[in-house]
């Protein structure tokens, strides 16, 4: 009688639960359902991808990029972009279109969007609205919230730059100040020693009298090293400011590039008719920092048009390898979702309404796919980002994107700047070799008593009458040999020295106790400076320096005042640089000459010790330099500058003409010494890339910095192990010698590859797949003279060739683009700034932090989320394995076997804190994670998420589900009410043990977060009357219950139990050895 009652109920409406509904609105049975349903779906993904679609494309649009005419003290008459700096991803109309159609890209929310939007359609309505709209809106709410949060931010950061205040000359001859955002092109502003360029100017006038200026330009290339610029001459010898406005002139400069290296321009002055071309010398870009003197420019770029903006890339939004691997699972389920409802079909038939059944159990099933799943990740996700900020051991750390904590587990390769990044910037002498002696920094004291000595003799000879030094070579005394060397030193250079209050240090007076340490020095190299101040250490200071005069001070105060004939500066091509200059007390005349050991070695007299000495200083990775002179006469120097004169006026062939006069007077010199110079490495920079390197990672360093410094600084951080060969590829200009280079690299197996960036786009352009499999094969890359949009093209080079994750680590504005085109951007804050940390996804104080942000918190976010996301998916895979056996049992009918709060409760309190408190599970500790970094390996390969992994847990859902709904139809015997109670207290226990199965390391909360559940369960048991209460105080409930619940899950347990005896994991038989060796090492204690 009862089972035909049932019967009868099912045939009569589909539309009501099981259980008595609260819910007595009358629902209409309309046929159109399924094509409202389609076409609202449909609609619904058209309407926000073309919205967006079209709002990206009337954002993007840009103008066509020209060269212009400029005149000087004339505002110009054509538009160009404002001179703002804009990070923002979204403004005030395009924030919501654009979120949305972020979270509906993504399978998991599309899906629940129809689902929760066929709820509106009354024939397929199964559930109240809330259950459905309440957890979606939930998700994207957060979504919005977060995503809104971060853009003000970046405003906020915008908004302190473009506010930023500067002096523009006005046409009466005042000051006015403006923003950096009201700059136009034509504008002449003012910048401040140490102030940042605010837009691309032409560098028309400055207050040093020799018209020159030195500039830095770290964030922009990430080169440390002082940019000397020169003034426009006709402006530079103007008498006053003003002049500039009466002037009939104009500058010409070429379209916007990207390239921070080159620059064609002309500077007309059309009332004389006279004509001077500019080049990048005559520029300061914006970004860079005016590091002497005051500068006023003209304004030729703005905003979007300027170089530095040009090589950033514009900010992304980032998805993380498990959201899209989650995103692949979730289609999977949706294929199980449709395949189980074309069974139930089938089996009950295709008679009727079909389509409403189909779409009603397509809804009753849609459990599978659990859209707590979203929220979970979302809250997890912040947490982890939470417990990084609040790390004790990483100060000052900060999490600006909390989307992809779990990238932080999966990295494969780190691209690392140099600049900054691996060193400190801080440049300090470290030896002085002799060839028979050499002076560490533990001896230099020696150095300045044999200085002191050198020109006490010195002095006493000039006393004496002694006109001259002499130049014999004969069995020099070791003080001889010591003043040489420091003389050569303090002179061969292009240091210029300044007082830090900025007065002439030429007019200091040696006399007035004035301490020679408040003297600052500018150049173009950190190198020379840190030469320049040990000679300054030891008693020989450089007080004065112009274009043609250079003044020494001795240790016993005597000024040495010398004239400066001749200046060869330092390339990259000749690796070398040198000075002529005649002292002028005694008239002689000396060229001094230092440079690459390379190429120096076949310039000095022969020596039998030059080679082996560079290659030990390598060896303690020091930066090496060879010193040495030529004494030359009155007639050598004057048939030379004739010679020299006339190469540099010849109109054809003129740099090889001059470099052949030049290489004529480079032969025979005499060899004063070999320096060795440490950049300073950031702290435990060794240790760091050691263990990143035994975690599986490849560390490849990209920097604009020269192929020298680089190859020394690889070899000094231990990026380039000592015994590991070097493939050093320079000068690639030709399909062939790309071709040749590749082959020699072929032949050179387990070498780290060096690689200048031309020489990288070239063999890009021929053998992009060849250079590619053979540079992810070498243990080590370096890329150097490396621009900010190479190093993000590098990076997308090897995601695309390799398919794995990259993180990127910079603390310049030259970083951005790489940092941001990574999929795990890590910005340090350093003495470059913090553009890159404001730009990155995690902000970091030191590069040492890396590894424990990876290996610890990586770890621990990619495990916990792999954990939680599949358990979430064992929730909703369990409860439809219920649904499915009770539909098949009754009739194949599309009714919910639990009604809606019960599958609320399910979703939330009842079992959502014990399963989100997976978030605090580790597998290991931090100091094994950091003790054994090998563990990191197998994170990289992705089986803590995978379809492996995936099905086991479909296996176990399907198993508990068919235990529980059949158990508890066995065992009910009265009424069929008593299976919704027994099955459903079965079901929530069995997630609360399963939660305990899953957990590898106990933390109080977890049992805390189990108490909780279990008590809201059973106050809502007693207070919201769901079930029978006379059956549930009841015996047979609670034998039924226990006797279900343990077959669910005690063979689980005890297969669990047999794994871990017969074949643990790797990290359970690190923490026994780790137990066991703490204890073994305590017993051993007195």
């Amino acid at each position: 009688m009862m089972n035909a009652a049932v019967d009868g109920d099912f045939e009569a409406d589909e539309s009501q639960y099981l259980l008595s509904d609260t819910d007595t609105e009358t629902r209409t049975v309309k046929m159109t359902g399924s094509q409202r349903l389609c076409c609202l779906s449909y609609c619904i993904r058209n309407c926000c991808a073309r919205l967006c679609e079209g709002l990206v494309n009337c954002c993007a649009r840009r103008r066509q990029l020209s060269a212009r005419s400029v005149r000087i003290g004339h505002q110009a008459t054509e538009k160009f972009p404002p001179n703002v700096i804009r990070n923002q991803k979204y403004n005030i109309i395009t924030f919501i279109p654009l979120v949305l159609y972020e979270q509906f890209k993504m399978f998991l929310n599309l899906f629940f969007l129809v689902m929760a939007t066929s709820q509106f359609i009354p024939e397929l309505r199964i559930g109240y609205l809330y259950t459905y709209w309440g957890p979606l809106g939930f998700v994207i709410l957060v979504t919005m919230i977060r995503e809104a949060v971060d853009d003000v931010r970046r405003r906020q950061r915008d908004k302190e730059v473009n506010q930023q205040r500067y002096k523009k000359m006005t046409p009466q001859g005042g000051q006015k100040t403006v923003t950096s955002a009201s700059i136009k092109v034509g504008d002449l502003i003012f910048v401040e020693k140490d102030q940042r360029v605010p837009a691309d100017m032409v560098f028309l006038r400055t207050t040093e009298s020799s018209g020159t200026c030195f500039i830095r330009t770290d964030q922009l290339d990430g080169e440390t090293d002082w940019k000397l610029r020169l003034a426009v001459p006709v402006t530079q010898k103007l008498e006053t400011n003003e002049e500039l406005f009466t002037i009939d002139a104009s500058v010409y400069a070429e379209k916007p590039q990207k390239d921070i290296y080159n620059f064609i321009g002309t500077f007309t002055k059309h009332d004389t008719g006279t004509e001077e071309s500019l080049g990048v010398e005559n520029t300061v870009w914006a970004g860079t920092v005016v590091a002497s003197g005051r500068l006023l420019g003209v304004v030729v770029y703005t905003g979007a048009e300027t170089r530095a903006v040009m090589n950033n890339a514009a900010p992304r939004s980032k998805v993380g390898l498990l959201d899209l691997e989650i995103n692949n699972l979730t289609k999977l389920l949706f294929v199980a979702v449709l395949g189980l409802t074309v069974v139930m079909m089938c089996l009950k038939g295709f008679g009727g309404p079909w389509y409403r059944y189909f779409f009603r159990f397509l809804l009753l099933f849609s459990y599978i796919i659990p859209i707590s799943l979203r929220v979970n990740l979302d809250v997890g996700k912040a947490f982890y980002s939470w417990v990084m900020q609040r790390d004790q051991e990483m100060p000052g750390m900060v999490v600006r994107s909390t989307t992809i904590p779990e990238e932080l587990g999966r990295i494969t390769y780190l691209l690392s700047d140099k600049t900054g990044t691996l060193t400190q910037n801080e440049m300090v002498f470290k030896v002085l070799h002799l060839g028979t002696v050499a002076y560490g920094m533990d001896t230099f004291d020696e150095v300045s008593a044999h200085l002191r000595t050198f020109f006490t003799s010195k002095d006493t000879a000039c006393g004496g009458g002694a006109t001259q030094t002499t130049p014999t070579r004969m069995r020099r005394t070791v003080v001889t040999r010591v003043g040489e060397a420091v003389k050569a030193l303090a002179l061969c250079h292009n240091v210029t020295p300044v007082l830090e209050e900025g007065i002439n240090p030429a007019l200091d007076n040696v006399e007035n106790g004035e301490s020679v340490s408040s003297v600052g020095y500018q150049a173009s190299s950190p190198d020379e400076v840190s030469l320049v101040k040990w000679t300054e250490s030891i008693g020989l200071a450089l007080t004065h320096r112009d274009l043609n005069t250079l003044t020494l001070r001795t240790p016993s105060g005597r000024l040495l005042k010398y004239t400066v004939l001749q200046i060869f500066p330092f390339t990259s091509e000749t690796k070398r640089m040198g000075i002529i200059v005649k002292e002028e007390h005694t008239g002689e005349i000396v060229l001094y000459m230092k440079g690459a050991d390379i190429v120096m070695a076949g310039m000095v007299e022969y020596n039998d010790w030059l080679q082996e000495e560079c290659t030990n200083l390598a060896q303690k990775g020091l930066r090496t330099l060879v010193v040495a002179r030529k004494v030359l006469t009155q007639d050598q120097y004057t048939h030379f500058e004739q010679r020299y004169s006339a190469a540099k006026l010849s109109v054809t062939e003129r740099g090889s003409r001059v470099a052949a006069v030049v290489e004529s007077l480079e032969c025979d010199l005499e060899l004063l010494c070999l320096t060795g110079v440490e950049d300073k490495l950031q702290t435990n920079v060794k240790q760091t890339l050691e263990l990143l390197r035994n975690a599986g990672m490849k560390i490849w360093m990209l920097t604009g910095d020269k192929l020298e410094t680089a190859t020394c600084i690889a070899k000094s951080s231990r990026l380039v192990s000592p015994n590991q060969g070097v493939h050093i590829m320079g000068n690639v200009s030709s399909r062939r010698e790309a071709h040749l280079e590749l082959n020699a690299l072929r032949r050179k197996s387990d070498s780290a590859l060096i690689i200048k960036g031309d020489a990288l786009e070239t063999c890009l352009q021929y053998y992009e797949h060849e250079l590619m499999d053979l540079a992810v094969q070498c243990p080590a890359v370096v890329v150097c003279r490396c621009s900010p949009t190479q190093k993000a093209a590098v990076v997308r080079l090897i995601q695309r060739h390799t398919g794995k994750r990259t993180a990127a680590v910079g603390d310049g504005g030259n970083d951005v683009s790489m940092i941001q085109a990574a999929d795990a951007g890590i910005g340090i804050v350093g003495k470059e700034g913090k553009q890159a940390s404001l730009a990155a996804d995690f902000s970091i104080e030191q590069f040492q932090h890396i590894s424990r942000l990876c290996l610890v918190h990586g770890r621990n976010s990619y495990k916990r989320s792999a954990a939680l996301s599949q358990f979430v998916m064992h929730r909703g895979l369990i409860i439809s394995t219920i649904q499915a056996i009770f539909s098949s049992i009754f009739y194949f009918s599309s009714v919910a076997l639990y009604q809606g709060f019960l599958m609320v409760g399910y979703a939330t309190i009842y079992t959502n804190f014990p399963v989100f408190s997976l978030v605090l599970d580790q597998d290991v500790s931090p100091t094994i994670a950091l003790t054994y970094p090998e563990l990191y390996k197998d994170l990289t390969k992705g089986r803590s998420l995978s379809y492996k992994t995936f099905f086991v847990w479909v296996l176990i859902s399907i198993y508990q589900g068919g235990v529980l709904m059949y158990g508890a139809m066995l065992l009910f015997e009265d009424e069929l009410i008593h299976v919704v109670s027994i099955s459903f207290t079965s079901l929530i226990l069995t997630e609360l043990l399963m939660v305990g199965l899953t957990v590898r390391t106990w933390h109080p909360l977890m049992v805390l977060a189990l108490v909780i559940s279990l008590a809201f369960y059973t106050l809502s048991i007693v207070f919201m009357h769901y079930f029978d209460w006379d059956f549930i105080i009841s015996k047979d409930f609670f034998w039924k219950v226990l006797v279900i619940t343990l077959v669910s899950c005690l063979p689980l347990y005890i297969l669990k139990f047999l794994r871990r005896k017969f074949t643990p994991p790797t990290y359970s038989k690190l923490e026994e050895l780790n137990t066991f060796g703490s204890a073994s090492l305590n017993q051993h204690r007195p």
